[in-house]
């Protein structure tokens, strides 16, 4: 699902009188939560902190800042409109964007430190520049031609990029440029992931550089075997007809290989993954020595990854470790090779909850280094010489997000050092070697604000303090910004389920109001948590609705046993848990139980679509944005992972998850909306939808946007999507309390 961008406005100086929200000004500049920032990083030698903002004329336009460490002074190192006044992006281009949900994003969107901090390496326009830190006014295009994926090597001679399906490096030494591999084209791509990877398994790069920069190894897969699926993408004054090889649950993936190259010599060298082809190569790494590269091998039906280490000089491989399961088997970037002594770090939900473990190269487990009824996110640095591990999870809250240490030698595995502090949501950036952090905090009532910290959470200073000041963006919308309240229920199985709510403008207990109900429902998603808000959900409470949102079983950042009870038949348990929402709700005194409407986009549309379908007598009306209404339309990885096997296989577990075999029961008015040009959703869910509605002479209201993706991202579509769904919840539920 696409969630509402944080979209903000100018503001004078002076402090005005309270408003409430618009549409108008939720997509306006500047951005309402004030400078923020992204893709934050601590230059290597620690001098400085660099990171993405965007524009004051335009939040989506980014230019790539620094801090000074020294004199604590902030300032626009590279702006992306001197560098490229004109960006042209390439339709590869935009479809990686797409797959990294930045696809309403310009200007600059990533960059890469050189190892000794004084050049950073920039991608704008396709092309490539090298910037000096000291002298930025003087960057130097190095390469050119839609490059993809640049990298600065670990030790820094060279400059590695994908340009047409191959991998290039650039010797900065000599300036040389060396094309590595030389039959990408067609169906074989090089150095690349392919389109279930960049979609469903996180995987932004298909090439790994060993340490000691002597070696690239590199997926080379071919993606012939695909099925080609014929779409249209229907655009305001064309239609193109595009031929997508999209592997749809059951289909044939791409043949993958995994390659070793020389970029000296360009030698190529072929590891072996065994006779088995019918594999998803998830991801690769290297031993801090490079004399291994380890490899994550998949089984198909992802109840089983084998974590192999090839010798570098020969070849040779021994299986590390096996993680499997009943379910399936979670892939993570949670592979930490350490420096100092033969060791690794891995991440395993084997206990049922995600922890650490520690690993000598022979694959030996030496000692948990978490344990306990809580469980890691993810790993944020290793500071081997403090014997430290740095980790975020929401061990002391589920709707939060902290920053916790742990010792590397498993003491103290399950009292974790709590070192982030405010309540609320904490994105920490550390340094490289674990010295410093950048803490990027926010709650409810507080917008993201920026600071600098040391590894036990003591404060250096301010990068952006960001206060709700008389000047900030916010400023005239916060005495009418409404609280929202946090609560638990629990499911027909015992477990809790957290809820958010908003109570309504002027709120009275003795009146009864409708109830917008927010829904995403699916794996790999927190709905409800503890961070500066949804400006929608502010606005439609604002509007005189109660905004409720509940995380259903399936839900991520929870226990095995909460997330896998979808397995084998999506839909069941998570529209189950809405619905006990909504029994809750409309036991509320407060609540008018026959005004509830649901809302949600991408699997939030199937669960509105399922919620409708299951309870029309309790649900009064439904928007579905960008549904999938058939599992079978969709790609492998993530499809098979959850229902389990494939359409042929389990033909009822199919049918049972899809929307069809419950389409009788939908009664409720419904709100169809969709992207005329999905890549991800495919537009063929909703017409084979409106098929069955019409079959059924069930009518509803449809909403299509001509050229629009999954997320229908540009600011004019996103205004529109938006004032289109209030306007349907207003129509059919009224916007005054009775």
């Amino acid at each position: 699902m696409r969630f509402l961008l944080c979209f903000l406005a100018a503001l004078s100086c002076v402090p005005a009188s309270a408003e409430r929200l618009t549409l108008d000004r939720i997509h306006a500049d500047p951005a309402l939560a004030g400078p923020s920032v992204r893709n934050l990083r601590v230059s290597p030698d620690g001098e400085r902190i660099t990171y993405l903002r965007g524009r004051q004329d335009n939040q989506f336009q980014l230019d790539l800042w620094e801090f000074n460490m020294k004199d604590k002074t902030s300032k626009r190192l590279v702006d992306s409109k001197l560098l490229v006044p004109n960006e042209a992006i390439s339709p590869e281009e935009q479809a990686r964007r797409e797959r990294a949900r930045t696809a309403s994003l310009t200007g600059i969107l990533n960059y890469s430190w050189s190892p000794d901090g004084k050049q950073l390496l920039v991608p704008i326009g396709g092309d490539l520049y090298l910037v000096d830190a000291a002298k930025p006014q003087a960057a130097r295009k190095v390469a050119t031609g839609n490059v993809a994926d640049p990298k600065i090597s670990p030790k820094g001679r060279y400059v590695s990029f994908v340009r047409k399906q191959n991998l290039y490096v650039i010797d900065l030494v000599s300036g040389a440029e060396k094309q590595l591999t030389t039959d990408g084209a067609g169906t074989v791509f090089n150095g690349e992931a392919e389109f279930v990877a960049q979609e469903e398994m996180g995987q932004r790069t298909g090439y790994y550089w060993a340490p000691d920069d002597s070696a690239i190894a590199y997926k080379r897969f071919d993606e012939s075997p695909v099925p080609v699926v014929r779409r249209f993408e229907i655009f305001a004054d064309r239609t193109d007809v595009v031929e997508q090889r999209y592997p749809a649950a059951g289909d044939t993936n791409v043949l993958v290989d995994l390659m070793i190259v020389s970029p000296v010599s360009g030698a190529q060298r072929k590891v072996d993954l065994g006779p088995n082809r019918d594999i998803y190569l998830v991801r690769a790494d290297w031993s801090a020595n490079s004399k291994q590269l380890v490899y994550q091998l998949q089984s198909r039906d992802q109840k089983r990854l084998d974590l192999i280490s090839v010798d570098a000089a020969t070849l040779a491989q021994r299986t590390l470790l096996t993680e499997t399961s009943k379910t399936w088997v979670s892939i993570h970037d949670d592979l930490r090779f350490l420096s100092k002594r033969n060791a690794f770090l891995w991440a395993s939900e084997r206990s049922g909850r995600n922890h650490l473990y520690l690993y000598d190269l022979d694959g030996k487990l030496l000692h948990p280094v978490s344990s306990g009824e809580w469980g890691i996110d993810n790993v944020l640095a290793v500071d081997e010489k403090a014997g430290r591990v740095y980790v975020s999870s929401n061990r002391d809250a589920v709707i939060d997000k902290q920053t916790y240490a742990l010792a590397l030698d498993g003491s103290g595995a399950g009292k974790p050092v709590r070192i982030t502090k405010g309540d609320g949501w904490h994105e920490a950036a550390f340094s490289r070697n674990g010295e410093v952090f950048v803490d990027t905090f926010s709650d409810p009532a507080t917008p993201p604000q920026i600071s600098i910290r040391r590894p036990d959470g003591s404060m250096v200073g301010w990068l952006e303090k960001n206060e709700l000041n008389a000047e900030h963006p916010y400023a005239r919308y916060k005495a009418d910004h409404l609280a929202t309240e946090y609560g638990t229920i629990k499911a027909n199985d015992g477990q809790t389920l957290y809820y958010s709510m908003i109570k309504p403008s002027d709120f009275n207990a003795a009146k009864k109001y409708p109830v917008f109900l927010s829904t995403y429902g699916g794996p790999h998603s927190q709905h409800v948590s503890r961070k500066w808000g949804n400006y929608f959900d502010q606005y439609m409470a604002q509007q005189g609705f109660l905004v409720f949102r509940l995380d259903n079983r399936g839900s991520w950042r929870r226990e095995r046993t909460f997330t896998d009870a979808i397995y084998h038949g999506l839909g069941k348990h998570e529209v189950e848990d809405q619905l006990s929402g909504i029994d809750w709700l409309g036991k509320q005194g407060f609540v008018d139980a026959k005004r509830i409407g649901v809302f949600g986009w991408s699997y939030g549309g199937y669960m509105s679509l399922r919620l409708l379908a299951a309870a029309s007598d309790k649900i009064a009306m439904g928007v579905a944005v960008a549904p999938v209404t058939d599992w079978a339309l969709y790609d492998t990885h993530y499809t098979e992972r959850y229902v389990g096997g494939t359409p042929k296989a389990q033909a009822d577990a199919y049918k049972s998850s899809g929307v069809f075999a419950h389409l009788d029961g939908l009664k409720s008015p419904l709100l169809l909306v969709h992207g005329m040009a999905d890549d991800n959703v495919l537009f063929t869910n909703t017409t084979r939808l409106i098929d069955g509605l019409v079959n059924r002479n069930v009518h509803f209201d449809l909403m299509t946007y001509p050229g629009a993706k999954h997320g229908i991202s540009s600011r004019p579509g996103q205004r529109h999507v938006y004032g289109t769904i209030e306007a349907f919840f207003k129509k059919n539920l009224a916007d005054a309390p009775k």
